[in-house]
């Protein structure tokens, strides 16, 4: 958690959940909540070519606002998050989705999050990125950051792969099933969850290892520090997928690097936000 402070919210930048034209009242309904609270609004230029608005150009909102938002669900927010990295701004999530793990306010909420901005009420949570690329024969690189996940598995449904698996460039296990899922503690309640894999507190500096149907028995999720670096190269053909949004091939003579990014991702809550309440609240935990 930072006790950081933005030092005045003078230009907000909103960012729209693709390929929903249906969220274009509720975008002009909560800019202007903004706008009357005097502070301007750029919206990104895909996301106001969707709905026939004029916008800006992605890097260029980045540069000059002082906080992004997410309107839509966890995707949107995930997707926002690393096309923004290096940015080093915060955003906030409106939830106009459905789980809203990520995008956590609430739309009734909207007028309540506005004031707490203006006076300075609210926190920043910091919570790292999985930096990452591909290196493919002859140098050439293909690179990725991560919010939730890097999945490593089989283009097709009919072959078991064989993954080799380095530690800051030990050996250290082949795996062998369906795959393997490398998650960040923001994205141990999404894939990584849904395979057995542990729930961390979304703070941790750690990566989640998790098997996908491994072969051996003996295979379980592992928990490692951030500070390693992990290597990973197969015999097979596999696809390396990004967030569940962006995908790229793994081929036979390819290595796979993962290590922690230098810089964290920024998301902006209410000061009374728990996280326990919401685990609580999407997984029913607690209920007779």
């Amino acid at each position: 958690m930072s006790k950081e402070q933005l030092s005045n919210i003078k230009i907000v930048g909103f960012v729209l959940r693709p390929d929903s034209l249906d969220i274009l009242s509720l975008y002009r309904e909560i800019s202007k909540k903004f706008e009357d609270k005097g502070m301007e609004v750029l919206l990104d230029s895909e996301s106001a070519t969707m709905i026939g608005f004029k916008g800006i150009a992605f890097k260029e909102m980045c540069d000059r606002v002082d906080l992004l938002v997410s309107l839509g669900g966890d995707g949107t927010l995930l997707g926002l998050v690393r096309k923004s990295y290096g940015f080093d701004k915060p955003v906030l999530g409106i939830n106009a989705g459905n789980l809203g793990f990520l995008a956590d306010t609430p739309i009734e909420c909207i007028d309540e999050m506005i004031e707490m901005l203006l006076i300075g009420n609210y926190r920043v949570d910091e919570r790292i990125l999985i930096e990452g690329y591909i290196e493919h024969d002859r140098g050439k690189r293909d690179e990725f950051y991560a919010f939730n996940d890097v999945v490593i598995t089989r283009p097709t449904i009919a072959h078991m792969i064989k993954l080799d698996a380095f530690i800051n460039n030990d050996w250290f296990n082949t795996y062998r099933g369906d795959g393997l899922i490398i998650s960040t503690p923001t994205g141990s309640t999404a894939y990584n969850l849904s395979l057995g894999g542990p729930i961390v507190y979304p703070m941790s500096k750690v990566f989640i290892m998790t098997p996908i149907a491994p072969h051996s028995l003996t295979q379980r999720p592992l928990v490692l520090p951030i500070e390693f670096s992990i290597n990973l190269s197969s015999p097979d053909k596999l696809v390396v997928m990004i967030d569940g949004q962006d995908d790229y091939i793994l081929n036979t003579e390819d290595t796979l690097v993962i290590k922690g990014a230098s810089r964290t991702a920024k998301l902006l809550h209410k000061k009374e936000h728990s996280n326990f309440k919401v685990l609580r609240e999407k997984l029913s935990w607690g209920d007779e």
